[in-house]
């Protein structure tokens, strides 16, 4: 099911810009690293899921201190993440 296809011109340098509606819609930020895939249905570019996992590991390892956490705060953001992360489903 296609749910938005939109027609690109390739950059000099091979490089083409995801249009704002699907970087918005699939959260994709500056910095993000995506796949590329090629296969014999075309090309497909993809987010890889989010490991939570990984990413608290990488946290807890890198050994930075992360100070007093204002609760309020916290709950915020983590109720702001939950709506993201609702809108990617």
């Amino acid at each position: 099911m296609v749910i938005l296809k939109m027609k690109m011109k390739v950059g000099p340098k091979g490089q083409v810009v995801i249009p704002k509606e699907i970087r918005e819609r699939e959260n994709i930020m500056p910095d993000d690293e995506l796949f590329i895939e090629l296969s014999d249905r075309g090309i497909l570019i993809e987010k890889p899921k989010m490991d939570i996992v990984a990413d608290f590991k990488r946290i807890a390892e890198s050994g930075k201190p992360v100070g007093k956490i204002d609760p309020h705060l916290y709950e915020e953001e983590l109720e702001e993440r939950w709506k993201k992360s609702l809108r990617r489903t």
